[in-house]
């Protein structure tokens, strides 16, 4: 059964370890929430945030604590790396996105067009700005903002602040993550591999069928011209899935959950 949720009381006992911890917590999913996380943030705003955030949730995350915790080196760090790891979930599919736009313009022939990324100030390939872009405005536009600081609250009954939990176990679950990024990103981009392959295999034929025709200086107009119609085909079935979005959002942070509390439930 959940505590009530008391007012903010930083002399009650165990506020002031709750308010320290909630607040490494809150740091470690800045450091990597998308749009929030972006050089194009001031660190001033980022601090103020994570300071107001804090003070918003720590009456939650007090009244989730059944003992009063004590800060140390490990327990700050072990509150970092799980308000990472639950913002880790939706910079990988952020991250699937921008790969499947790289992997689209090696495919097309596109890989060597770069523009500057208006949110990490760097030049990077067009289609794979492209595609991060256009994931980071759908998963804003279906509160992923507030899907991340949910997820973030309800952690505090899951894994109350300063309960041992493994470290090993948690970033193990973060690197099984990591094969979501490949796995989504060549979904995304499956259409587009697969109409290019088709296209290369109908150019190679007509080049065999009719060696006159200089195929060669044609091949690549048609090709980027195929590759993108299919990735602008393509963009409406990618939005479904970021429609979506918040069950295989769930269903990582579960993962993750457990590979925490795998150790500390033996």
């Amino acid at each position: 059964m959940t505590s009530a949720v008391a007012p903010f009381d930083l002399f009650s006992r165990g506020s002031g370890e709750a308010l320290v911890l909630a607040g490494a917590r809150m740091s470690g999913l800045m450091l990597i929430a998308p749009a929030l996380s972006e050089t194009v943030v001031p660190r001033s705003y980022r601090v103020m945030l994570v300071v107001i955030l804090t003070l918003l949730l720590q009456p939650m995350a007090q009244a989730a604590m059944s003992t009063v915790p004590n800060i140390t080196g490990a327990t700050l760090m072990s509150e970092t790396v799980i308000g990472f790891s639950i913002g880790l979930g939706a910079a990988l599919l952020i991250a699937a996105a921008e790969a499947a736009g790289d992997v689209v313009a090696v495919q097309i022939g596109l890989s060597g067009s770069a523009i500057l990324d208006p949110l990490s100030n760097e030049n990077l390939p067009v289609l794979g700005t492209f595609m991060r872009l256009f994931a980071l405005t759908l998963l804003l536009s279906f509160n992923l903002h507030l899907q991340m600081l949910s997820a973030l609250a309800d952690s505090f009954h899951a894994l109350p602040l300063g309960q041992p939990v493994s470290l090993a176990g948690g970033l193990m679950a973060m690197l099984q993550l990591g094969g979501a990024l490949f796995v989504f990103g060549v979904r995304f981009a499956a259409p587009v591999i697969a109409t290019v392959l088709i296209t290369n295999v109908a150019l190679a034929v007509l080049g065999r069928a009719a060696p006159q025709l200089n195929i060669l200086s044609v091949s690549f107009p048609i090709q980027i011209a195929v590759g993108l119609l299919t990735l602008i085909a393509s963009l409406p079935a990618i939005a479904r899935f970021f429609g979506g979005w918040s069950g295989v959002y769930d269903g990582m942070l579960s993962v993750v959950a457990r590979g925490f509390t795998a150790v500390a439930i033996r």
